[in-house]
C-alpha cells in the first residue's frame, strides 16, 4: 500500500514568490503526496492564489487559512494537526514556500524515512560535511553559526542544523510534537527536539531521528524574519531554554507508550 506524505507549506505574503508550476508538476508526477498550504494571515493576494492552485488537483491540495498572521510555528502546527486527522496520511512534513529546499530534496528525506522502520523523524541539514551546493550570504551564515552555538548548548544534542525548513515525521509522533502551542514564532524547530527529548529520552531520540545532508539549498530573497526578529533571537532562545527546563520529564507511562509505538514500527 502506498504511503501518503502530507507536506505543510506555510505561506505569508508569498504571492510574488511562490512558484506554482513547480508544485503542480511535483504533485502530478508523485501520487504519494498531499500538499497542505497554510495561509498565515497574508496581507496580499496569497490566499486567492492558493485557492486557484488548489483547483489543479483538489484531491491532492488542501488550503487552510489563518485570519491573522500568527507566525510560522502556528501555521505549521495548524497544518500538522489537520493532516494528522486524515486516515490516508502516514507521514507529515513541512517545507518552506520559497523552495530553498526543493521538493525533490524533500522526496529524498521521505524515502529515507520510509526505508528505515527504526526512524520516526528525518530532517535536512545544510551544515553536515556531506552537504553540497549550499548558497547563502555571508552575514546570514555568520548569524546562523552564532545562533547555532547557543542552540547546541540548549539542546545538548549532536545536531548540526536544527533550523533547516525541511523535516518529515511519522504520523504517530505528531501528537507529542504539535499538541501544544509553541513558545517561539520562528525558533519552534528547537522546541520540536526539546519536546521529543523530554518525551522519550536522549538515547531513544538519537536512535529514531536522522539528520540528512542536502544536495542543494539556495537562499531565496524576501525572508519573513525582520531585523527586529533577528535582534530578538537571543532573548527567544533564553525564554525557550528556561521554559523547557521547568517542564518535568513526561511520565514513564507516556514514555513507554512512545517506545511501544517505535517497536511496533520496527516489527511492521
Amino acid at each position: 500500500m502506498t504511503k501518503i506524505t502530507g507536506i505543510i507549506i506555510p505561506c505569508y505574503n508569498e504571492y510574488y514568490r511562490l512558484e506554482k508550476e513547480k508544485f503542480c508538476k511535483f504533485i502530478k508526477e508523485n501520487s504519494n503526496y498531499h500538499l497542505c498550504f497554510v495561509n498565515d494571515g497574508s496581507s496580499d493576494n496569497t490566499l486567492e492564489m492558493l485557492y486557484d492552485l488548489k483547483q489543479f488537483d483538489p484531491n491532492k491540495i488542501t488550503v487552510l487559512n489563518l485570519e491573522t498572521n500568527q507566525g510560522k510555528a502556528t501555521a505549521v502546527q495548524t497544518g500538522a494537526n489537520y493532516l494528522a486527522q486524515l486516515s490516508f496520511i502516514e507521514n507529515i512534513a513541512f517545507l518552506d514556500a520559497d523552495l530553498s529546499t526543493s521538493l525533490e530534496e524533500m522526496d529524498n528525506l521521505v524515502q529515507k524515512l520510509n526505508n528505515n522502520p527504526r526512524l520516526s523523524m528525518v530532517f535536512g541539514s545544510r551544515k553536515t560535511e556531506e552537504a553540497n551546493n549550499i548558497e547563502r550570504n555571508f552575514i546570514r551564515k555568520l548569524l546562523s553559526n552564532f545562533v547555532g552555538f547557543f542552540i547546541r548548548h540548549i539542546l545538548q544534542l549532536p545536531i548540526k542544523d536544527t533550523q533547516c525548513g525541511a523535516k518529515v515525521f511519522k504520523k504517530n509522533i505528531i501528537e507529542n510534537v504539535y499538541s501544544q502551542r509553541f513558545i517561539s514564532r520562528w525558533l519552534f524547530d528547537i522546541e520540536i527536539f526539546l519536546r521529543l527529548k523530554k518525551h522519550i529520552g536522549l538515547k531513544d531520540l538519537l536512535n529514531c531521528i536522522s539528520e540528512e545532508p542536502l544536495d542543494s539549498w539556495i537562499e531565496v530573497e524576501g525572508s519573513k524574519i525582520t531585523l527586529k526578529d533577528s535582534f530578538l533571537i537571543p532573548i527567544n532562545l533564553l525564554v525557550i531554554w528556561f521554559s523547557y527546563l521547568k517542564i518535568r520529564t513526561s511520565s514513564k507511562k507516556l514514555s513507554e507508550t512512545f517506545k511501544l509505538k517505535l517497536n511496533y514500527n520496527m516489527v511492521k
